[in-house]
């Protein structure tokens, strides 16, 4: 009877260390930090944070972060210092939760907020500049279904402009299948470092993306405005980007506009499909048929 018992209290035990480990693999993972608030896009929910080194997760930077849905931002504003805690999911996500201010007296008076354009709102037409150096506009593609996306080629977070780069590779490849989805549609890329991209940089870094084949650049476009034209593109698309250390700091923002040249669909995170974007723009070319 002994022996009976021991077996099962080892096993008891084993069960137990198996069920510590694999809660332990799939848990999320928690980082306590205090930083500043550059800005805030209340749109989004989202937080733009100067933040001290935070060990094991991010070396000290400034870069957007996703604020949890039950967060109140109402009483954040730029230039506060903050408490916050951010969880990282198994698969990378991240957001922040147990945001508090501790510092408002740097408070500034007037906030840095963006305005999105509205769905049925018409883009600014900007002008910008190809892989091949090329001055084209947003214009241009009128009467084309456009996804548009924000990248810079020195981009170090994976889950950022790297990750947003392959998923256009994948629309790119699936609308290829179709000859005349792939006439109707247009890809852009813009990147938000115009001192570093230059035409060749973008042809170079676009090329990587699809495979060496030069004729997709056609429809695959790379392209960089000037200082001036990109600021209007981040107010129109609540986009955020601040330079700091050689690198850029940024939000997220793809955006599908319409063959009338207005703005149909944003995705403000980069946890959407390749088949999301194509679904989404082949309703918007079965509702002009």
């Amino acid at each position: 009877m002994g022996g009976i018992v021991r077996i099962l209290a080892v096993r008891t035990f084993l069960f137990a260390c198996l069920c510590f480990v694999l809660c332990s693999c799939s848990s999320d993972r928690h980082y306590d930090f205090n930083g500043r608030v550059v800005s805030k896009v209340p749109e989004t929910h989202t937080l733009v944070v100067e933040h001290e080194n935070i060990p094991g997760f991010m070396a000290a930077m400034t870069m957007p972060y996703p604020v949890a849905a039950n967060v109140d931002l109402s009483g954040v504003e730029a230039g506060d210092r903050i408490s916050a805690r951010v969880v990282v999911n198994k698969e990378g996500d991240y957001e922040l939760t147990r945001v508090a201010v501790t510092d408002s007296s740097q408070r500034q008076k007037e906030a840095k907020e963006t305005r999105q354009l509205f769905p049925g709102e018409e883009i600014p037409d900007v002008e910008l500049v190809n892989q091949d150096g090329k001055k084209i506009r947003l214009s241009d593609f009128r009467g084309k279904t456009v996804l548009l996306t924000f990248i810079y080629t020195r981009c170090p977070m994976p889950t950022f402009c790297p990750r947003l780069s392959s998923l256009f590779a994948a629309v790119e490849k699936e609308l290829a299948e179709d000859p005349r989805e792939y006439a109707r549609t247009q890809l852009i890329s813009v990147s938000i470092d115009p001192k570093f991209d230059t035409p060749s940089v973008l042809r170079k870094y676009g090329l990587a993306y699809l495979g060496g084949d030069e004729k997709k650049l056609g429809h695959w476009s790379f392209t960089v405005p000037t200082p001036e034209n990109l600021k209007k593109l981040a107010q129109a698309f609540a986009l955020i980007y601040e330079e700091q250390d050689n690198q850029i700091a940024h939000s997220m923002s793809t955006v599908l506009i319409g063959p009338e040249g207005k703005l149909i669909k944003e995705w403000n995170v980069s946890d959407w499909s390749a088949k999301d974007a194509v679904a989404a723009m082949r309703q918007v070319e079965n509702a002009k048929n």
